[in-house]
């Protein structure tokens, strides 16, 4: 493996990293259909502030969403929309993957 497939793939594993959780894989969703702030989030999510800004911190170091401040409150979109694709494809995983556990008939 070259230098560069290394940094390539360290790079792909990192942000893979960032999305596997399933309370990040839910923001994802959110902010797929319209930008956020953490207050909607947390109460979307059911957790504390705190841990949701940690959720968000982490997508956003990753370069997957932004933020943008309006006033006081900090709104969350989705940076990189192309990432739900990957999300489809996974979810095509699980599928094929639950009709080969379930028996036939």
């Amino acid at each position: 493996m070259t230098e560069d497939d290394r940094l390539r793939h360290e790079t792909r594993a990192r942000i893979l990293k960032a999305m596997a959780h399933p309370s990040r894989l839910f923001i994802l969703e959110k902010l797929s259909e319209r930008p956020h702030c953490v207050c909607e989030l947390t109460d979307l999510i059911g957790s504390d502030t705190s841990t949701v800004s940690k959720h968000l911190s982490v997508l956003k170091n990753a370069g997957i969403i932004s933020d943008r401040k309006r006033g006081t409150m900090v709104f969350y979109s989705l940076e990189t929309p192309c990432v739900l694709g990957y999300l489809t494809c996974v979810q095509q995983v699980v599928e094929r993957h639950i009709d080969r556990l379930l028996p036939k008939g």
